[in-house]
């Protein structure tokens, strides 16, 4: 049996019975999960192997790459710089990023940026990876494509774009970098262990990801052999000119090795944030009420932050989908705690989130990386402390 470590306030023990069935029965090699409410940790567990070729066992600072689940920290930065008045996300991009105009986009506000309405989940020329790793080529590449819908009239996932884009904003209106900023603003001041940019010498706390292979590769499966319902996605896995993948392929190589040392050390706030469960969860608990003396945002802010921008079907991932500005809000697949949610997910599982109407947050980091219908790690943690609320 996996040793469990941490501790769970009175109430809460069903979270820490989900977390040991994920590694009994749902594939978790190594994880931690945290929970606060009200202001408070009444949940901080870990436990496995943050190492499976050396052994090392994941302790309570074992740090975690969490893919997309960062784009829920780079979009608390931007609505700091809002609430200061240092950003007007109803302004043109262009105000703040004058290149950024070229090709029809002058009038795109940085609310669609955030949102995913842009437009710019692709490139017509990818970026080669040390160059996109670097920043500026990427921005530049991004203020010179045209759009692939009209802005405004559709929305769909930039995996990969939407740090750069809204990373750069953050950068001409604060003058830091997007990882810079978040550095001083939030993780300092909340004594978060998470990092866009993860500097050298925390290099040996990051656990090693294993990637789970699904049982059937549906990009090479017949049409007819596929549910009705799924048809469209497979058909879109299965064509390289299709949304679905050049929102993936905007680097050359289109692969990312996301445990390499350069990697990691670039900011990409789109997808590699790496950090604690704890850090997640603790920044989602500081932007829905005060942490230790510490509140990111005031309410009035954080109303705005969290009302629906876009919502149907997703150009990119063909399947419904909900964004406010900057944060995933709750969908069937998704629903978080309620329809007071917000937060966002990570590739393979990973997630982040608040609650207002609990006062609940949320965060679970995991180095098996799954995703998709067969992996019900996180959900079953959510449907745990659903239960303990109840």
């Amino acid at each position: 049996m996996t040793t469990i470590d941490g501790e769970v306030a009175a109430g809460f023990e069903p979270v820490r019975e989900a977390f040991a069935a994920n590694f009994a029965q749902h594939g978790d090699i190594g994880a931690a999960v945290c929970v606060y409410q009200y202001g408070r940790p009444v949940v901080d567990l870990w436990g496995g192997i943050a190492d499976p070729e050396t052994g090392r066992p994941w302790a309570r600072d074992t740090l975690q790459l969490v893919y997309s689940a960062t784009k829920g920290a780079t979009a608390t930065a931007a609505h700091m710089l809002a609430e200061r008045g240092a950003l007007d996300l109803d302004a043109p991009v262009a105000k703040y990023w004058p290149e950024f105009a070229a090709e029809g986009k002058a009038d795109i506000p940085v609310r669609w940026l955030l949102s995913h309405q842009a437009g710019l989940i692709a490139l017509d020329q990818p970026v080669p990876l040390d160059e996109a790793l670097a920043w500026h080529p990427m921005t530049a590449a991004l203020a010179a494509q045209r759009p692939q819908w009209t802005p405004g009239t559709a929305h769909g996932y930039h995996g990969r774009t939407w740090g750069w884009l809204v990373g750069e904003v953050i950068r001409r209106v604060s003058g830091r970098t997007p990882g810079r900023f978040f550095a001083d603003e939030i993780a300092a001041p909340l004594e978060l262990d998470f990092f866009i940019g993860l500097p050298a010498d925390q290099r040996d706390r990051v656990s090693r990801m294993v990637y789970q292979r699904p049982a059937i590769d549906l990009t090479t499966v017949p049409a007819e052999s596929v549910p009705e319902e799924l048809r469209e996605q497979v058909a879109a896995w299965q064509d390289p000119e299709s949304f679905s993948n050049r929102a993936y392929a905007v680097t050359d190589p289109a692969a990312i090795d996301f445990d390499a040392h350069e990697v990691q050390a670039a900011e990409l706030p789109a997808s590699n944030g790496i950090g604690t469960a704890h850090a997640l969860a603790r920044m989602y608990a500081a932007l829905i009420g005060e942490v230790d003396g510490t509140r990111l945002v005031a309410p009035e802010t954080l109303e705005s932050a969290t009302k629906e921008q876009a919502s149907g079907k997703d150009q990119v991932m063909l399947i419904p989908s909900r964004f406010s500005t900057g944060y995933m809000l709750p969908t069937e697949t998704n629903p978080m705690i309620g329809a007071g949610s917000f937060g966002h997910t990570g590739r393979g599982g990973s997630l982040g989130f608040a609650d207002l109407e609990h006062g609940v947050a949320f965060g679970y980091a995991m180095n098996k990386i799954i995703g998709g219908a067969d992996d019900l790690r996180a959900a079953s943690l959510v449907n745990a402390v659903r239960r303990s609320l109840a």
